[in-house]
């Protein structure tokens, strides 16, 4: 499999398989009616190492006109271990929107518990606009670069109306670069392509694992399709409504999650200073200090870059999603970064293949959501953001389009089509039990969002993992063990369960990262391509 990225334009959708004939012009508003169901694709498996299997699958570029164009959709799985226990296939989704399900089944198919791997073919896809299935491009890399390196992590008073119209440069450079695909990208659109290859693969109905944003596309299936699900684990849920139809009031959380989560590492720097070994009793201070310090003056990197204190923040927001088994290693790469020592973690600069992922991040979520479009109401809700978060907050509310917590500027000005955005009802009424799982202390996707979801659904059980960090497969041996029960068993937990057991801080300073601890870009994302979800023995 290629890991190089396609990039859609006008004059190359031909050379993709995007095919020749021009869809009808609808309204965004007009709801999806298909007179003629959608072919199910044929699927011509070949061996791409490993004992994976690849193939590729055409499916509609727009569901409104299902025998039209098509788009070509990157599918790769691993037969069950033991044919003899084989129920069917288990669907991974990583997270994003803009991560590669291709590489995240083969990254983490190793570290699966022995009874998914026996029980299922496990199965994975790039979902259209990312990865290998027709990735959307915006800003090229060297663009992405000038603007971060731009950025700042004690943005000024001033920063509000560059942010603003950088946002609408990133708008425009969408349209241009890529406005062929743009209306197609939605979630509405991911979930019929997963029930297409479901059919492909001969399921009845779906299995599925979802984290983070894959949690919000398994919600959207069970809404269209809550007769065809089997069992869906949804980890690191969403709140759908608000995501969808109350952006602000979904934003707002993910701001106050984050600097909470880091302001209980900070605490917890102070507390245990001879581990953290950060801040000489004021990490606080020494923190905001550190930020100026590195705008001021910024660190050269080894490959000719600079870091300074976006690039800061950049590596936090992402990191503290490992909880606290990073925070020693948040301690140690902090005071490096006090002594200008480039080999910190935390001073690495967004990379390409930060790019690979922060251009459809940005590009779904402005089709998905609905923002309104008033100016004045923007300015007070950016601005208020950022106050409400000073810790993190102000660099991402003022900084490029990123990742989630930034895309109002963007999304507001959004000029594509909404064609394939979901909008509602969540409640997928009559369909199997749907586990939702929700961390107390994720700096990402809020708690209070799985709570939400869970009391949506029709047939919601929530599970409660009481830690600090995204998600909770692969982080909690009691809830690993919860969530393969049902998805192999149909085993739903218990109401009101909850686990415990996130591993703490080592008790002493270490000299190296904790076993386990990726010191990745994304947990639930890049790690120049790479997404684990962790060790789950």
């Amino acid at each position: 499999m290629t890991s190089g990225r396609l990039r859609l334009t006008a004059a190359a959708v031909t050379a993709l398989t995007v095919a020749l004939t021009a869809p009808q012009v609808w309204a965004a508003q007009q709801p999806v009616s298909a007179p003629k169901s959608p072919p199910v694709p044929t699927l011509s498996w070949s061996d791409c190492q490993d004992g994976f299997e690849c193939a590729n699958a055409q499916v509609p570029l727009d569901y409104r006109e299902p025998q039209g164009r098509t788009i070509t959709l990157a599918v790769i799985r691993k037969h069950a271990a033991d044919p003899s226990k084989r129920k069917g296939t288990l669907f991974l989704q990583p997270g994003g929107p803009g991560n590669s399900g291709v590489d995240f089944v083969r990254n983490n198919y190793a570290d699966l518990p022995t009874a998914l791997r026996d029980d299922f073919d496990v199965f994975g896809y790039d979902v259209r606009g990312v990865g290998r299935s027709s990735q959307v491009v915006c800003w090229d890399d060297p663009t992405y670069t000038k603007a971060v390196t731009a950025a700042k992590g004690v943005p000024g008073p001033d920063a509000y109306e560059p942010a603003v119209k950088q946002a609408a440069d990133f708008d425009q450079a969408c349209q241009t670069n890529a406005g062929d695909l743009l209306p197609y990208v939605g979630t509405q659109y991911v979930a019929r392509d997963i029930d297409l290859l479901r059919q492909a693969l001969g399921e009845q109905q779906l299995t599925y694992y979802g984290r983070s944003f894959g949690s919000y596309i398994g919600t959207v299936y069970a809404a269209m399709f809550p007769k065809r699900v089997r069992a869906l684990a949804l980890d690191g849920a969403y709140d759908p409504e608000h995501y969808t139809s109350r952006p602000y009031a979904y934003d707002r959380p993910q701001y106050l999650a984050l600097d909470g989560a880091m302001g209980r590492f900070l605490d917890w720097c102070k507390a245990d200073q001879a581990t953290c070994g950060f801040g000489d009793g004021d990490p606080r201070g020494a923190f905001e200090k550190l930020k100026a310090d590195l705008d001021a003056n910024p660190v050269p990197t080894a490959n000719g870059g600079q870091a300074n204190g976006y690039t800061l923040v950049y590596r936090l927001m992402f990191n503290i999603n490992e909880g606290k088994v990073i925070w020693p290693s948040f301690g140690e790469a902090l005071r490096k970064a006090q002594l200008r020592d480039n080999t910190s973690f935390l001073l690495r600069p967004p990379s390409p293949a930060s790019f690979d992922f922060l251009n459809p991040n940005v590009v779904v979520e402005c089709v998905d959501k609905k923002y309104p479009t008033d100016p004045a109401l923007l300015k007070r809700q950016v601005t208020t953001n950022a106050k409400l978060a000073p810790l993190l907050g102000p660099a991402m509310a003022y900084g490029p389009p990123t990742y989630d917590h930034q895309h109002a500027t963007a999304c507001v000005q959004w000029k594509g089509e909404h064609t394939s955005r979901y909008s509602g009802s969540f409640r997928a009424k009559g369909s199997a039990p749907i586990l939702v799982i929700g961390n107390t202390g994720d700096p990402d996707t809020p708690y209070q969002d799985a709570v939400a979801l869970s009391r949506e659904l029709d047939n919601g059980r929530l599970l409660t993992f009481k830690a600090e960090g995204h998600t909770a497969f692969g982080r909690s041996a009691c809830a690993s063990v919860a969530i393969t029960d049902y998805l192999v068993d149909l085993k739903v937990p218990a109401r009101g369960a909850s686990c415990a057991d996130e591993t703490q801080p080592p008790s002493s300073e270490p000299t190296v990262a904790p076993p386990g601890t990726t010191l990745s870009e994304l947990r639930n994302g890049v790690n120049e391509r790479v997404d684990r979800i962790g060790s789950l023995h």
